[in-house]
């Protein structure tokens, strides 16, 4: 009986490298995205961007320890093109149209979409890092070498985000309340 060779794709070592990063990443910076911009499609778009990028730039990946922080610093510079190239039409709308459609988002409801709700509150310098830290997982350092700050300026942010958030759904919170007595 014959033997036969086993057959091996011819598989780049790189094409291989940049699977596995896909594999290992995408759903994070899915969740980032959507955290960013609210959208699915939109969301999806940005991490297909993002992984474009970084495959084209992949030979700039030096440690597989720095994949996680140079997606989102990829991410998050290809959400910030976006709005650079977006020209924004603005059109009124009637106000009890506008309640109605925020309404019939099924994201719109639930401890998730509070919580989102509550986020989007946020001021920017205390968003941005809080994102980075629950949904991207990176530490106060890293943080603070994304955005170009000193790891004790992260932290008081962090601090401060995560106050201003409980405050914000504590007040959420009593509303409601309020509203059922």
């Amino acid at each position: 009986m014959k033997r036969l060779a086993p057959v091996f794709s011819k598989v780049d070592p790189r094409q291989r490298q940049f699977e596995a990063l896909t594999r290992a990443h995408a759903g994070d910076l899915y969740r980032f995205a959507y955290w960013l911009c609210g959208q699915d499609a939109l969301a999806q778009d940005l991490v297909q961007e993002t992984l474009l990028r970084a495959w084209k730039n992949l030979d700039a990946l030096r440690e597989a320890e720095a994949a996680k922080p140079w997606l989102l610093t990829i991410l998050r510079r290809e959400h910030a093109r976006l709005h650079e190239r977006r020209n924004f039409d603005t059109t009124e709308l009637d106000d009890d149209l506008a309640e109605d459609a925020a309404w019939a988002s099924p994201e719109r409801h639930g401890d998730a979409a509070q919580l989102r709700e509550a986020m989007h509150k946020l001021p920017h310098r205390y968003r941005e890092p809080l994102l980075l830290q629950v949904l991207g997982g990176l530490s106060c350092e890293e943080i603070a070498a994304e955005l170009g700050q000193q790891p004790g300026a992260v932290m008081t942010q962090l601090f401060r985000a995560r106050q201003k958030l409980k405050a914000i759904l504590h007040g959420e919170r009593a509303e409601v309340q309020h509203g059922l007595s």
